[in-house]
């Protein structure tokens, strides 16, 4: 069933692309504040996978920004304001949503470096595994997936309302640290310089960040999953990724820390672990020039 439907949305995207219709557009989630960059890659690799797909379709951001927890709503109900979101897998997540398994940072979100007060940057030089971590108390939004993996393995989380929060609450005091993906922290320390980066851990859990779009539009997931399989044939997804997060990844040199692995109890069963070429390990930066 999963390849005739594929086949039928292929065929329908191919008769509109021949009848020279114009571009359906897609609405993306405009950032949950003006400062967050966490979103500028989502939309490049959107625009991309699309593109390859044959343009049937175009992205336009949403009027309003949106909590990730409003997106997935909107998403869901098929409102009309939103019709795809990129954000991380879950089970409840795949079982409400329609994803596109195809880990649109290569499972990067799943590595988490450390945000301190600038004062407390020696805080975690001695943390050698998560029963030292659970010493230390940290913060994640009400509705990342990160709460539940983080308080599984035992740390001490308390949830946030919302993203911008996290700093004002690391600054005062009242948490002492901040896991945060490699594609966030260095943005983020630099728009909070009373902030440091930890130099000795890196957190690990296996993860991916998806494609979602509702259940009733196959035809959009479809036109999203074969445009993205073009870009990695063709190298360019490899290209937009290198260049969003090579200077980022070398810059924080994994070679020099202790990685802290944590079990994901809200991996789905059907992530593609199999196929390596799409997920990154720290050895890729080894194979680089």
């Amino acid at each position: 069933m999963p390849k005739l439907r594929r086949l039928l949305c292929a065929c329908l995207m191919l008769l509109a692309a021949a009848a020279g219709a114009e571009p359906i557009v897609v609405h993306y989630p405009r950032a949950e504040s003006a400062d967050d960059e966490r979103g500028e890659y989502g939309l490049a690799l959107l625009q991309l996978a699309l593109a390859k797909s044959g343009g049937l379709y175009r992205v336009e951001l949403s009027p309003t920004r949106m909590q990730q927890n409003r997106a997935l709503v909107e998403l869901q109900s098929g409102s009309g304001r939103i019709d795809i979101v990129g954000t991380m897998t879950s089970v409840e997540r795949e079982q409400a949503l329609l994803p596109v398994r195809i880990p649109m940072t290569r499972g990067l979100i799943g590595w988490r470096f450390v945000l301190l007060r600038g004062d407390r940057k020696e805080l975690l030089r001695e943390v050698r595994s998560v029963d030292d971590l659970k010493r230390f108390s940290t913060a994640q939004g009400h509705d990342w997936p990160d709460l539940r993996i983080l308080r599984h393995s035992g740390l001490q989380v308390h949830a946030l309302a919302a993203y911008n929060g996290l700093f004002g609450m690391l600054n005062a005091g009242r948490i002492d640290w901040a896991p945060r993906s490699a594609y966030e922290i260095w943005a983020e320390a630099a728009r909070h310089p009373e902030l440091a980066i930890d130099p000795y851990i890196v957190l690990h859990y296996v993860t991916a960040d998806y494609f979602f779009v509702n259940r009733d539009n196959p035809a959009l997931a479809e036109a999203v999953r074969a445009g993205l399989e073009t870009a990695l044939a063709d190298g360019s997804f490899a290209r937009l990724f290198d260049q969003h997060f090579a200077s980022l990844l070398r810059k924080a040199r994994f070679d020099r820390r202790r990685v802290i692995e944590l079990p994901n109890p809200l991996l789905p069963p059907q992530t593609p672990l199999a196929r390596k070429e799409l997920w990154f390990t720290p050895a890729d930066l080894k194979r680089r020039p």
